[in-house]
């Protein structure tokens, strides 16, 4: 049978079981289908054990992935089934350290147009995650490496792990990072939120600094991280910067991360703007305040201090 109708049969025997997986038809199929050559149809399977909680395929996956690393260039082109697997094991709460270690360590380069790329990125994010979950003593080590990693999805996930691990000798690791800055802007954001979750009271002058930074995107990160925290001393510092800055793009923004702090000074802040009238800010206030508008009380609030500016 050619490979193209023997792939559609076996993902069309998941698609009929899809409403009923933890049936016993529904067990054999997908424990079947964790053994077939198609990456796809193993990464599918994965996901609908995932979804359905079904433990006593665990052993399955183990294998599935064991199977999935001997030739991943060959068998499990882009990680598809591999980055499956470990979303479901670590869903399934699954306890081994090794797949794990093996994962947050795995490289797969893969030819494309003009060289190669590493596609295990993602896998490696997932299986970081995975040895939080289980308190792998030497977790911090893994997730400092991760944080070098030359793949920003697996430097993001290393910081979002190390917020997940909530433990304080973390913090270290993401102040030197946003020292040292960072080629992807979204990692430097995450290591902002990592560090307002880990070392709130420490961390908010170290964030807050960086609403002064030379790059602009960096400023605004930091903003929103700050709205992000809801953190009341956040207010005035978010302040203090849209008073003394005269970027356009960054005191639209601040007004955004004031609105995100939801404090009642925050809100009166925000509409004693609108109702000031003065055109730019009045406006960057109410599209602020936006993220309000099904708080009906709220919104006649912002709609009074309106029409008291067009008066």
């Amino acid at each position: 049978m050619p490979k193209s109708r023997k792939l559609e049969e076996t993902l069309s025997s998941l698609a009929q079981i899809r409403e009923h997986p933890t049936s016993e038809s529904g067990i054999v199929i997908l424990r079947q289908v964790l053994k077939s050559k198609y990456s796809i149809a193993v990464a599918q399977a994965a996901k609908i054990i995932r979804e359905s909680s079904i433990t006593e395929l665990v052993a399955d996956l183990v294998e599935a992935f064991a199977r999935m690393m001997a030739k991943p260039t060959q068998v499990d082109q882009n990680c598809l089934a591999k980055k499956e697997i470990a979303q479901a094991l670590y869903h399934l709460e699954y306890s081994d350290e090794n797949l794990f270690l093996q994962g947050i360590r795995h490289i797969q380069m893969e030819p494309v147009w003009g060289g190669q790329e590493d596609t295990a990125a993602g896998l490696r994010g997932i299986c970081a995650f995975g040895l939080v979950r289980m308190n792998y003593s030497d977790v911090m080590n893994e997730l400092a490496d991760l944080l070098a990693d030359p793949k920003p999805e697996a430097r993001v996930a290393a910081a979002k792990a190390i917020a997940y691990t909530g433990n304080p000798q973390g913090v270290p690791l993401l102040r030197l990072k946003i020292r040292i800055g960072d080629r992807a802007p979204q990692v430097i954001e995450e290591c902002f939120n990592a560090l307002l979750q880990l070392a709130p009271t420490e961390s908010l002058a170290i964030v807050a600094g960086f609403l002064f930074h030379p790059e602009s995107q960096i400023c605004e990160l930091a903003a929103l991280a700050l709205g992000e925290s809801r953190l009341e001393p956040a207010f005035d510092l978010l302040k203090s910067c849209w008073e003394q800055t005269t970027n356009i793009e960054l005191r639209r923004t601040l007004l955004l991360a004031v609105a995100m702090l939801r404090q009642d000074k925050a809100i009166d802040f925000l509409i004693s703007l609108v109702a000031q009238g003065k055109d730019i800010d009045t406006k960057n206030a109410i599209a602020a305040l936006d993220i309000y508008r099904e708080d009906g009380e709220l919104w006649q609030r912002v709609k009074r201090a309106s029409k008291q500016t067009a008066n």
